[in-house]
């Protein structure tokens, strides 16, 4: 156990480099961009879809999968009705995230740890939050209880697409059909897009936050920074699904 009030359980023979996971800086700018609140929509819809299906009997035991620096998890307690019914966990093999993560947050519970492992009991969590992250699906399906839900965010057809003008000559829409864990059937699909307008200090930290910065090469960098009143779609789909009984 941290000082700072984490557990780190990812042991040496686990790392497939000295420390995995997003960097340090690239950790700070990710956190920057969003408390800015440039996503605060999605993050709020999160919140909804939370409120609409509670569990019966709190604790409603959450877990934030890949959370990074806890953003999300955040969010869920700033805007979830009665926030202290939630019992709030987010995991990351990014031990720099998890840090920052639990000093934030010290009332929710953080791990450094992979999510091919997860360090929780069979049938413990009500809910598993997934924000682009990849997950184990097995590990999904034992951790959570027989009517657990699952609830992931991934990218709608148009998200990012002015960054995407930049560095594809052809630009593809995502595709709207969201592929599912086996053993889930969706239960409820919802689209959020909004426009968003992030300064060129933000601009360049969206950018590392996604897969398109290691297809942008520096000249087309420098071009999405210096980019005059760039206005950038948002788009996403949030799927909740449940476990096939």
């Amino acid at each position: 156990m941290a000082k700072e009030g984490y557990l780190n359980l990812l042991p040496v023979q686990h790392k497939k480099s000295k420390e995995p996971g997003d960097s340090r800086a690239m950790m700070r700018s990710r956190r920057n961009f969003l408390e800015a609140e440039f996503y605060l929509p999605m993050a709020k819809a999160i919140a909804s879809i939370i409120d609409k299906h509670r569990s019966k009997s709190p604790p409603m035991h959450i877990l934030d999968m890949g959370c990074g620096e806890g953003y999300y998890s955040r969010q869920i307690e700033a805007y979830c009705l009665n926030s202290k019914d939630l019992d709030l966990h987010g995991i990351d093999i990014a031990k720099n995230a998890i840090f920052a993560a639990a000093k934030k947050q010290p009332n929710a519970h953080f791990i450094v740890a992979s999510n091919k492992r997860l360090p929780y009991a069979d049938n413990y969590f009500d809910l598993v939050l997934r924000v682009y992250a990849p997950s184990n699906e097995n590990e999904i399906i034992r951790i959570l209880k027989p009517d657990g839900l699952l609830l992931i965010v991934t990218p709608g057809p148009r998200h990012l697409w002015q960054l995407k003008k930049f560095i594809y000559k052809k630009v593809n829409e995502h595709s709207i059909t969201v592929d599912l864990p086996k053993g889930f059937e969706e239960l409820k699909s919802q689209r959020i897009s909004f426009t968003i307008q992030p300064d060129q200090v933000n601009r360049m930290a969206l950018l590392q936050m996604t897969p398109f910065a290691w297809r942008a090469k520096p000249d087309i960098q420098n071009q999405i920074q210096r980019a005059k009143g760039l206005i950038i779609d948002t788009d996403f789909i949030l799927t909740l699904a449940a476990r096939i009984k």
